[in-house]
Formats: C-alpha cells, sequence, structure tokens
C-alpha cells in the first residue's frame, strides 16, 4: 500500500474525509503512516484541547500522537476519533466475547462436578478472557493442571463419570508426541470413554494461538531448541525476560490486545467450543 498521498496537506481532501471513523480504543493495534511507528494503544488523554493516543510498540516503547488522520488499523487507513462514551449495560442479543448470545438478568449458575483443565494458569486466563461469561451461565469452571506428566492419575482421582464430565485441553498434542501418547493412556482408562475429552492445539504455548496480527506482527519468532520458550519470546520482542515476573507482565500486555474469539487461530477456537459443548450437551 502506498502511503505518499498520507499528509497534513491532505487531510482536507474529499479522500480523506470518507475514511472510516473508528473511535479509539485501548489495546487496539494502530500503525501511524508518517513515522511507520507501529504499536498497541496504551492511553487516551486531552492536551492543549486536542486528544493525544500513546502508542506502545512490541519492545515496550512509547509515543504518542494527535487523533486523527493518518492510522492503520489492520492494514486500513482509517480516522481515528476520541473515544466513545460509556456504553449502557449491553441490550439483550449483545455477543460475549466468545460470539454467542449474552444473557441479561441472569446470575452465575452454581458450579457443576463436570471440570475444564488445561495445562497452566496462562491458558486457563486466556479461556476467561474469551468464554468467560458462556462458562459461568453453564456453570463450568476452568482449572489448570500445571502440567500434564501425571494426568492419567489427576482423572483417576477426580473419578469421572455420567454428570461428572471432565474435558481437558492441551498444549502442542500433535500425533507421536508426548502428549499425544499421554492423552491416548488417559482414554484407555476405566471410566473415561464418554465422560473425558481431550482436544489439543498444535502450538508449543497457548501464547501463540493469539493471532499476530493482532500483536502487530508477521509472524510469531522461532525460538532455537534448548532455550526457554516463553523467555524466547519476550527477547525477541525486546521486553523484560529474566525473571518470573517478566514472563508473567509479558503475558499481561499479550493477554490484553485479545478482546474477542476473532483474535485468536482457529485451531484453538474449534478445541476450546468442542469441549464446552462436550460438557453441556445431555
Amino acid at each position: 500500500m502506498s502511503y505518499q498521498n498520507w499528509g497534513p496537506q491532505d487531510l482536507s481532501a474529499p479522500a480523506a474525509k470518507q475514511l472510516r471513523e473508528v473511535p479509539v480504543e485501548r489495546g487496539m493495534v494502530l500503525e501511524e503512516v508518517q513515522t511507520g511507528w507501529v504499536g498497541a494503544v496504551t492511553r487516551v488523554e486531552k492536551s492543549g484541547g486536542m486528544h493525544v493516543v500513546a502508542l506502545e510498540d512490541r519492545r515496550g516503547k512509547s509515543r504518542s500522537f494527535q487523533l486523527g488522520f493518518g492510522f492503520l488499523l489492520d492494514g486500513q487507513p482509517i480516522r481515528l476519533m476520541p473515544p466513545s462514551p460509556r456504553k449502557r449495560p449491553a441490550p439483550a442479543g449483545a455477543r460475549t466475547a466468545s460470539g454467542s448470545v449474552r444473557v441479561e438478568g441472569q446470575r452465575a449458575q452454581v458450579a457443576k462436578a463436570s471440570r475444564i483443565w488445561v495445562e497452566g494458569k496462562h491458558d486457563a486466563e486466556l479461556v476467561e478472557r474469551v468464554w468467560g461469561d458462556d462458562l459461568r451461565v453453564e456453570g463450568i469452571v476452568v482449572e489448570p493442571l500445571h502440567g500434564i506428566d501425571d494426568l492419567a492419575g489427576a482423572v483417576a482421582a477426580f473419578r469421572p463419570g455420567p454428570g461428572r464430565r471432565l474435558g481437558v485441553l492441551v498444549d502442542h498434542l500433535v500425533p507421536d508426541s508426548k502428549e499425544s501418547r499421554i492423552a491416548d493412556a488417559v482414554m484407555a482408562s476405566p471410566g473415561a470413554a464418554g465422560n473425558v475429552l481431550i482436544v489439543g492445539h498444535p502450538y508449543v504455548d497457548v501464547w501463540q494461538a493469539i493471532r499476530p496480527a493482532v500483536l502487530g506482527i508477521d509472524k510469531w519468532p522461532v525460538i532455537p531448541r534448548g532455550m526457554d520458550w516463553k523467555t524466547g519470546i519476550l527477547r525477541a520482542f525486546g521486553w523484560p525476560h529474566s525473571t518470573k515476573e517478566d514472563i508473567g507482565l509479558g503475558w499481561q500486555k499479550l493477554l490484553g490486545a485479545v478482546r474477542s474469539y476473532a483474535d485468536l487461530e482457529p485451531s484453538l477456537l474449534g478445541r476450546v467450543e468442542e469441549v464446552i459443548d462436550f460438557l453441556t450437551v445431555p
């Protein structure tokens, strides 16, 4: 796409006036075309009678720009507008982050015996961010396992059965992997058939289930063998990566870019929906 027609001299041109107007939102990933700066919106403030937006790039550096023309959203030119006024509670028929119709006025159900297990805390937080509203309506709790090496023992202790089903979401569940062998052994155990469902995505870590474009990158960095994957990712982004706190803060920054199911890869979306259906359909 050519940017040669962008610039202050064009701001009054008819073509510019026809651009789609988009209210700025926290977490929105934008490109400022004059400088080529790409970053996520971290704050919006009014200064000197004008609105200014701060964009933080993947290295954690921030620059501020005046709202208006000269921005790209998902590769398309837009006119960036001030934030929308605070909205009233969503009307009936509004959508949740997962894309389902929001159920208004209904309290969360008492937790059922059935559970969704995921490998770790980050997996649980991502599922909560997108499907949390749906799961509270259904009374389904998500619990992190902190690894699946002893999945067989955990399933046996859970004692699955009719009305006490278990859905397990596994990272890197690909043929001939350690994870696939563990899953096969669990499914062959007594009581698993019809009461346990193990599904997985192909990614090394659930972080990769976030679409790269949402983060303003073309693809996830390739991390050399022998290097901790999360540490390598943060290092490639130029973010702090030396401590557990750095890992946690890096994940929160990534999670903050996820606003709905559209920000996740289909290979994760389909598996989570499959588990929810398994646990909620009689």
